[in-house]
């Protein structure tokens, strides 16, 4: 039970998002923007991997669920894969450029002058370009804001990762702008 009064029994982000639609509308519209925009050269499933990744920092369960769910789904690998990359991404199937970006979001969760310039250096030296680089800034910091409030007002998560796993497909195809709409 979230720590407010909700008025609905929606899990996570969806609950907040459901109470509140003066703020829901900009963040999904970031949300949208920032994970599930066409118009950006990393996959979809490489932002929801950094959302992901930042989340699993701030040890936010719903949050590293469902964006988890999300990266598996667009990249093709099931949730045991996400946790691994998780836990140690350096280890994992990834590209050179996908690691230094990672490595960049940790900074960022930690705080933003927590990222170097040699982290900076090693993206572009992996192919990152500046918009990418960029891009992952802003989805790790994004995360963090989300993630605190989700857990700052004490939201429930359902704890199967099935229950997130299953809702991906539906989810990647309605986007965040009418997440709130659909429950």
């Amino acid at each position: 039970m979230a720590y407010i009064d909700l008025k609905n029994d929606q899990p996570g982000i969806r609950g907040l998002m459901a109470y509140c639609h003066e703020t829901s509308k900009p963040l999904n519209e970031l949300a949208q923007y920032l994970l599930a925009d066409d118009n950006n050269t990393l996959t979809r499933g490489e932002r929801e991997l950094i959302g992901t990744y930042v989340s699993y920092l701030n040890n936010c369960f719903f949050c590293q669920s469902v964006h988890g769910a999300m990266a598996g789904y667009y990249m093709e690998c099931d949730i045991k894969q996400i946790e691994n990359i998780k836990k140690d991404f350096n280890s994992a199937d990834l590209s050179p450029k996908m690691k230094s970006l990672l490595n960049v979001a940790g900074s960022v969760q930690k705080g933003g002058k927590h990222v170097t310039p040699e982290q900076i250096q090693a993206a572009k030296n992996n192919a990152a370009t500046d918009k990418e680089i960029h891009d992952t800034v802003l989805i790790a910091a994004a995360f963090c804001m989300f993630n605190r409030y989700v857990d700052g007002l004490g939201t429930w998560a359902p704890e199967d990762t099935a229950f997130y796993v299953n809702r991906a497909p539906g989810r990647a195809k309605e986007g965040y702008i009418n997440a709130v709409k659909a429950g």
